[in-house]
């Protein structure tokens, strides 16, 4: 009767039977170590960053990406602390979540850019137009008061006279002068109001 192997020792012979020891010939530099590395790897280090970004193009561009990676960093896995070949997807799922978020904060920054660039120049001649027609629509209706009430309100509001300063110009009571004001305000406000 065999043996039971270790989870470790089982996943190294799935896996090619020596994905650690190619790794710690490719931290020395063994270029032929890492071509058979990369020969038993690719296929689930590639199968696991496209189920992480579900678009080829992107998946291949960070297989090797996580190559590169590997090629570099070798020399940091440290066997005790788990297996080589679960080291590398480490590095192949973080490197497929990190384009993931990097694609997402893309799209945010083009979304954002196209609202800014196609609310379009701010337009100063609408806002002339629009204040004059409001200031013709003002003065129609300021003709439509009374001389009385016209007056006040003309004194109150462009000449910024206070309620009693009308009342001791005009000669009047202060609460006449104020029924003057106030009943041409209620009158502006429906001629006004009507015409919108």
């Amino acid at each position: 009767m065999a043996p039971a192997s270790s989870p470790r020792a089982r996943e190294d012979a799935a896996s090619g039977s020596g994905v650690s020891g190619l790794l710690t010939a490719v931290a020395s530099g063994d270029r032929a170590a890492f071509e058979r590395l990369y020969d038993e790897t690719a296929p689930r280090v590639h199968g696991l960053v496209l189920r992480v970004l579900a678009d080829p193009a992107q998946a291949e561009e960070v297989t090797q990406e996580v190559f590169l990676e590997i090629w570099r960093t070798a020399p940091r896995f440290e066997a005790a602390r788990g297996s080589a070949f679960g080291w590398l997807l480490t590095i192949a799922h973080r490197r497929a979540v990190d384009r993931v978020r990097s694609s997402a904060a893309a799209r945010t920054r083009d979304v954002t850019y196209e609202r800014q660039a196609s609310a379009g120049p701010y337009d100063s001649t609408a806002e002339t137009v629009t204040a004059l027609l409001d200031a013709e629509q003002v003065r129609g209706a300021l003709a439509r008061l009374t001389d009385h009430q016209r007056e006040a309100v003309e004194m109150a509001y462009f000449g910024g006279r206070t309620h009693t300063e009308i009342a001791e110009t005009l000669g009047i009571p202060l609460g006449t002068a104020k029924s003057r004001i106030r009943d041409g305000l209620r009158r502006l406000r429906d001629h006004i109001g009507g015409e919108r």
